[in-house]
């Protein structure tokens, strides 16, 4: 183990801003996840007018985030970038210390510790000193070669397992709506009925204007907007906001097992009240007619989104209303066969989700595999 001294050294260039410039500023992201660009601005907006050149490969700090990581290793690309007086930069010895081995040892809990430890109040500020007495371990330069070929090497197939991981999400997202749209596109082909035919369509109601008018709200009758539909995933079972009584003579309340399909900007979210709510005008209300399941009309809006979006006219907020909901075409399907669409349908998206959570729980896995990985490393066990 060495002192980080021994390896970087601090370097300063600064240089005037010329306001007629353009220049690429750049940012330390938190938690050792590297340098990027922050933007690309004309030299008029910088205030202040003496600015530090960055070099790729040097050991970028920030003065006040360095506590919470705000640390890395300047890339190849942004050679050249501007940093304020606010961070410090450190060459390295090329010839003692690789690279890449110190841009993963920055990563690791060891290293962070110790920042950490200097850094310990809110508005702690990192000196150049501090960064100079930082511990690392330092074996010869073709060991620390093998040690960064070998972390890459695992570095790349964790990286592959999240881009398989990330495409069996999207496929399996696409499922239920693939043989969603192939039971209804063959049903379309039968009996049909209008949608009006298969349940009351109602529109929501809030007169006033501006709709977040405070002396409304308060009260003790649930309200939601198109938000909590969207989120609702079929049943919509919380609320954020209430009506008082004024509120709800400027609104209308819909029963527990209600459809609601949006209308306006966001279209087509759709879901079943599992409470008796407040809805405004952006929301249509669909009551059941004796012979239709609510959960199958649920499943047959969801086919029809994709429909509904293009329905809607091109205008400032895309919207659409009950002249173009009402003659849409419904499959007239017998109840037994309603009730078998939606447990075939209801399972396959339980099994879906399913698939989400075991997923949710691989991709924890994989964001641990590469500190664990640092910690073997840099304990000579890789």
């Amino acid at each position: 183990m060495v002192s980080l001294g021994r390896v970087i050294r601090q370097r300063s260039e600064f240089a005037r801003v010329d306001d007629l410039a353009t220049y690429r500023r750049v940012r330390v992201q938190l938690h050792a996840q590297g340098i990027v660009l922050r933007d690309n601005v004309v030299g008029a907006e910088i205030k202040t007018k003496s600015q530090q050149v960055c070099r790729a490969g040097e050991f970028l700090v920030a003065e006040i985030d360095a506590k919470v990581g705000g640390f890395g290793i300047v890339p190849d690309d942004l050679a050249g970038a501007i940093v304020s007086s606010h961070y410090f930069l450190f060459e390295l010895d090329g010839a003692a210390i690789h690279r890449g081995f110190l841009d993963y040892f920055i990563r690791t809990p060891f290293f962070q510790d110790q920042v950490r430890a200097q850094g310990s109040t809110n508005y702690a500020a990192i000196r150049p000193i501090d960064a100079l007495e930082y511990k690392i371990p330092l074996p010869p330069l073709d060991e620390q070669r093998r040690i960064v070929a070998r972390i890459e090497q695992f570095a790349a197939k964790i990286e592959e397992c999240r881009k398989l991981r990330r495409g069996a999400a999207l496929e399996g997202g696409r499922v239920v709506e693939t043989k969603r749209a192939a039971i209804f596109n063959e049903s379309l082909h039968g009996q049909t009925t209008r949608l009006d035919a298969a349940a009351v369509l109602e529109r929501g109601k809030f007169s006033h204007r501006p709709r977040n008018e405070p002396r409304f709200f308060g009260g003790d009758h649930p309200w939601i907007q198109i938000e909590e539909v969207e989120a609702s995933h079929k049943y919509i079972r919380h609320w954020t906001q209430t009506l008082n009584d004024d509120g709800l003579a400027m609104s209308r309340k819909f029963p527990k097992g209600t459809l609601l399909i949006s209308i306006a900007a966001t279209i087509g979210a759709v879901g079943i009240l599992d409470f008796d709510c407040c809805v405004p005008d952006s929301i249509v209300a669909l009551t059941p007619k004796r012979g239709f399941e609510a959960e199958y009309i649920y499943h047959y809006l969801l086919y029809l989104r994709s429909h509904l979006e293009r329905l809607a006219p091109q205008s400032a907020q895309k919207n659409i209303n009950l002249r173009i909901l009402e003659p849409l075409p419904i499959p007239a399907l017998p109840l037994p066969d309603q009730c078998r669409i939606v447990a075939y349908l209801d399972d396959l998206q339980a099994k879906v989700d399913a698939l989400k959570r075991l997923q949710a729980e691989t991709a924890a896995q994989l964001d641990a595999l590469l500190p664990s990985i640092l910690d073997k490393a840099f304990r000579g066990e890789l």
